[in-house]
């Protein structure tokens, strides 16, 4: 699923080289010249009704940041460059990487994710990638062998696959404005993945704490991105509402709730007003669809 190498169709960015030089140049190693175009991400329209199976980078604006890194078989890490979306300088440039690497053989990773300033996404292997901030994001990846055999250009297209399972908590009442946070509590799932696999790298759980965007007295939607363990994953979520001291004004428990890896999973119910047992939860599990939990 995620080693999909394709003959370049179009050439249509670029990105300065990044070379290491030496003063004796007899002493150089040979060289080639590298360029990896991130054009086509994957995206399951079942999952994702407004956006195209298959998209370019530039038109899928869900993607900001963009991680191309090259190691060695023994796990060494050659070269690694990244890209913002807001970065003025990849306005015209955002999906193309160049730069020169020894001749040799190599395991190439692509990541592309979602990016809010702060954010802190750490690459250290083709089988060992984290979110060591707050959140993680909705992410892409592509991972594969490259074998530079002379110093001839090497062009390389990737198409990334969406690795990340979705979260989206809903609530059918107002927000009242007393309340100022949202907290989910992941009893499994993870913020680590492996790039490879597309898989969590453990299943030890995270937190996350959202400040909803919608005005007071509106209804609220708060969104999250777990990577799971397989392909499909049941967990417990719990679902606290804070008040601006941080203080657990409610909890919900919801239990058995259904993930499924490039699926959305909703949970949708009155989060402010009267109180509801857990008993009152109810699951829709049809993976065709998002799948929507009712409470």
């Amino acid at each position: 699923m995620f080693r999909k190498f394709l003959p370049i169709v179009a050439v249509s960015f670029v990105l300065s080289a990044c070379n290491a030089r030496v003063h004796q140049i007899d002493l150089e190693p040979q060289t080639a010249q590298v360029t990896v175009h991130l054009s086509n991400f994957s995206i399951t329209q079942d999952d994702y009704p407004t956006t195209r199976a298959t998209q370019d980078v530039s038109d899928y604006t869900g993607v900001k940041c963009l991680v191309l890194a090259f190691f060695k078989p023994d796990g060494t890490q050659v070269q690694k460059l990244t890209q913002l979306r807001s970065d003025p300088s990849t306005y015209t440039t955002f999906g193309l990487f160049s730069c020169n690497l020894p001749l040799g053989t190599y395991t190439v990773v692509a990541l592309g994710c979602g990016y809010m300033d702060g954010d802190v996404l750490t690459l250290t292997s083709p089988t060992q990638a984290a979110y060591e901030t707050d959140f993680s994001r909705e992410t892409f990846s592509a991972v594969g062998p490259i074998e530079l055999t002379s110093s001839q250009p090497f062009d390389l297209q990737l198409e990334l696959d969406r690795i990340s399972s979705k979260l989206n908590i809903k609530s059918t009442d107002n927000r009242p404005q007393g309340i100022r946070q949202i907290r989910t509590i992941y009893t499994a799932g993870s913020k680590s993945f492996n790039p490879t696999t597309g898989l969590a790298t453990d299943n030890l759980g995270f937190t996350i704490t959202n400040n909803p965007s919608s005005a007071d007295d509106q209804p609220i939607s708060v969104i999250s991105y777990p990577f799971l363990t397989s392909d499909e994953q049941t967990m417990d979520i719990t679902i606290q509402t804070l008040d601006a001291q941080g203080q657990v004004v409610s909890s919900f428990l919801v239990k058995d709730v259904p993930f499924r890896r490039n699926r959305i999973t909703t949970l949708s119910g009155s989060l402010f007003s009267t109180p509801v047992s857990t008993s009152s939860f109810q699951l829709e599990t049809a993976w065709l669809e998002p799948v929507t939990v009712n409470f």
